[in-house]
């Protein structure tokens, strides 16, 4: 996995069409961003993540706003560890990433040292501070006096008025204060000791054999967040669907038909994301409901290897949302999707 060419932020912020490349496109991996200049290095990564969430917000009813969509759901899968803003950040600045640690992280981890001469990926690191945080919000007690719209029970109080919960009597917890640029590398980057062999999770290896250990740890998720799964015998499925959550119900049970493996688990995911996202849902608007379940089972399929060529995202539905809208709606996404991969790889 060579570096890709970097084109300096000074010259022109990333766009869509730079990260966009058709199914069978056989061009080099896109040219990527460059967030080397420290002065400006904040407001351009700030900049480039409002024009790439801009303009895939005005390409919805494209084709090539669903195929950058995809791309990004790829680098999800890859990257399920880390925030939607910096798994679009790793993309922008190296395509090919796959996976991506701090500088003493790959040293003291894994016995592998950064490569000479290779560039940083810069993503947006958490700052926090450890003082006495509210019980009901995590603020600091001046958060409140200056804050009278905080959105808590102890608002807007000053900290003196407090009877019943004096701040003097709060635990000390990590407080998040902002967030500041850090660096990281891909292993690509990096050279050492060979990292320990992950299970064979391509496609034709789990619809080989993996996929009933992909089904079974998708189960075992599912009942580990709270939804009954029953699988249901072919001659007795009565459903156009091969799987079925009933959202209304609480908890949610999931159905679904007891075929190949690997196909199963795959509709088992979409249903768990309905099952986590959906169940209560006052919006009634299917096509969205569409969208956010077959992201999330695109994200958890790829990382078990799962054969997802036939996902369609009609971004269509998305036609008109705020980016704002886009954004959270990225962040549903990748959440939901690293609850349930976290849940099965336990």
């Amino acid at each position: 996995m060579g570096e890709s060419p970097r084109l300096p932020m000074k010259a022109r912020n990333a766009t869509l069409s730079e990260f966009e490349t058709a199914p069978n496109d056989t061009r080099d991996v896109p040219q990527s961003v460059d967030f080397s200049d420290k002065s400006t290095r904040s407001d351009d990564m700030e900049d480039s993540l409002e024009e790439w969430i801009s303009e895939l917000q005005e390409a919805t009813e494209d084709a090539r706003g669903a195929e950058v969509f995809r791309q990004w759901l790829d680098a999800q899968a890859k990257l399920h560890d880390y925030s939607p803003r910096n798994t679009a950040l790793i993309h922008m600045q190296k395509p090919d990433a796959s996976m991506v640690a701090g500088f003493w992280t790959w040293q003291n981890e894994f016995d592998r040292s950064v490569k000479e001469g290779e560039s940083a990926i810069w993503i947006w690191r958490p700052n926090t501070i450890t003082a006495k945080k509210c019980p009901h919000c995590g603020n600091a007690p001046n958060y409140h006096e200056d804050n009278e719209d905080l959105n808590c029970p102890l608002a807007p109080d000053a900290p003196e008025q407090w009877d019943s919960e004096d701040p003097n009597e709060w635990t000390k917890g990590e407080i998040l204060t902002g967030f500041s640029p850090a660096p990281v590398f891909d292993v690509s980057q990096t050279e050492g000791k060979p990292l320990p062999e992950s299970p064979d999770t391509d496609a034709e290896a789990v619809e080989a054999g993996q996929g009933e250990d992909v089904l079974t740890a998708l189960q075992d998720a599912a009942r580990e967040i709270g939804f009954p799964v029953e699988v249901v015998d072919v001659d007795e499925w009565d459903r156009d669907a091969k799987a079925i959550a009933r959202t209304s119900e609480d908890p949610p049970e999931i159905e679904i038909q007891d075929r190949d493996p690997a196909a199963a688990a795959g509709d088992l995911a979409h249903e768990i994301a309905h099952a986590v996202l959906h169940t209560g849902w006052d919006n009634p608007e299917r096509p969205e409901r569409e969208i956010e379940a077959e992201a999330v089972a695109y994200v958890v399929g790829r990382y078990f290897g799962l054969d997802t060529s036939g996902s369609k995202f009609y971004l269509a539905a998305w036609a008109g949302n705020e980016p704002e809208e886009i954004t959270e709606r990225m962040k549903t996404i990748s959440n939901t999707a690293a609850k349930i991969i976290e849940a099965a790889d336990d």
